[in-house]
């Protein structure tokens, strides 16, 4: 089948939604489809940077740039009339699948579309645009990242009935063995048990919680892995404590050399998750990719309890859940993992093996278009 998948961000970028796209299309090409990504191009340090190199992804499907004019909703919709040309040129397909409401809506009527969703989104202008989008007629799915998502997503616009949402959460690669990732030489004490965080350090992320830790646990190295320059001098530059190193935003593509390097991972998400620049708060539907990547690597696990992530951890199973408001929970949990390995090895292995049943992009590209009818799709015999 031949998919177009739209994307609003920018190929390739530092931002968590490129490595989500990315990891899909790669995905939907290893199921033997035929994938074509729109997305803008990388600007600034990204520019000149081969996209498949950078993300590690394991199949070149093909890539169409359109860049912005303006960072305006008149600049999204001037792009969006330029997708749906583009798509039009290069042959319409038999699927449209993104996440860019304004593409979508503009190609709305050329092919059964999904729209996938990872927030409640109040950035669109006009606002009522999903609204519309989800009542065109040629809407075959809404994707939505978590149940607590989907719930919000049908309250919202209850109006137009029940929507046909299905919720995939988001996912890992198993790591390839056939691929050497080279390890980095961490810095800090040879003896020193690790404790890592791979992720953003945005606000609503947990970083002050980790910086707190450090301070209860010196006798541990902690190393977090990510980060604009910016985000990590707001950190670092003012952290006391010599047992944290910052290791700064790398290629998603070099990250899976970290995770085994660590003896615990922390996922320590507040009740409030904004994303870049503090402009939109989603801890309520958070799916964290970072969260699979850990299971993915059979990392033990602690992370905060949250309703929304207990639609895929449970305590004392396949990690150890604490208030995100408690640093001495957090403390002694740390504590206990590292004094004792049994306990690691069974809550790593069982995570690594629920996410080989249940949350790699594999199969969440098969769950998404599982099913699906798509009488208005040439060349597709009507279904998939």
């Amino acid at each position: 089948m031949r998919i177009a998948y739209l994307h609003g961000g920018s190929i390739p970028s530092f931002f968590a939604n490129g490595v989500h796209v990315m990891r899909m299309c790669d995905a939907f090409t290893a199921a033997g489809h035929d994938v074509t990504l729109y997305t803008a191009p990388g600007t600034d340090a990204y520019a000149d940077l081969d996209p498949y190199e950078y993300y590690g992804v394991r199949h070149r499907f093909a890539l169409r740039f359109l860049p912005y004019t303006e960072n305006t909703p008149t600049g999204y919709w001037k792009r969006a009339e330029q997708v749906r040309e583009l798509l039009i040129r290069d042959t319409v397909p038999d699927l449209v699948y993104g996440r860019d409401p304004y593409s979508l809506a503009r190609a709305a009527d050329l092919a059964p579309f999904v729209y996938e969703v990872h927030q409640v989104r109040k950035d669109v202008a006009p606002p009522w645009t999903e609204h519309e989008l989800f009542a065109r007629p040629l809407l075959a799915r809404v994707v939505a990242i978590t149940h607590a998502l989907a719930r919000d997503l049908q309250d919202i616009h209850h109006g137009l009935g029940p929507l046909p949402v299905l919720v995939a959460p988001d996912c890992a690669d198993p790591p390839d063995p056939g691929t050497a990732v080279s390890a980095p030489d961490l810095p800090g004490r040879p003896d020193a048990p690790r404790i890592g965080y791979v992720g953003h350090l945005y606000n609503g992320r947990g970083i002050d919680l980790i910086l707190d830790l450090a301070g209860r646990l010196p006798g541990f190295d902690f190393h977090l892995v990510g980060g604009t320059a910016e985000d990590r001098a707001r950190w670092e530059d003012p952290c006391p404590h010599p047992n944290v190193y910052f290791h700064g935003h790398l290629p998603p593509a070099a990250l899976p050399g970290y995770f085994p390097l660590f003896d615990v991972v922390l996922a320590p998400y507040q009740r409030k998750v904004y994303t870049w620049g503090g402009i939109e708060e989603t801890g309520r539907w958070a799916s964290p990719m970072k969260l699979f990547e850990y299971m993915a690597h059979g990392r033990a696990i602690i992370a905060s309890d949250l309703p929304v992530l207990h639609e895929v951890l449970q305590d004392r199973v396949n990690c150890l859940l604490r208030p995100p408001d408690q640093p001495q929970a957090w403390a002694e949990a740390v504590a206990e993992l590292v004094a004792d390995l049994v306990l690691r090895r069974k809550l790593g292995d069982e995570a690594r093996r629920q996410f080989s049943q249940l949350y790699t992009w594999r199969r969440r590209a098969d769950t998404v278009l599982a099913g699906l009818d798509l009488p208005h799709a040439p060349g597709t015999g009507g279904t998939l």
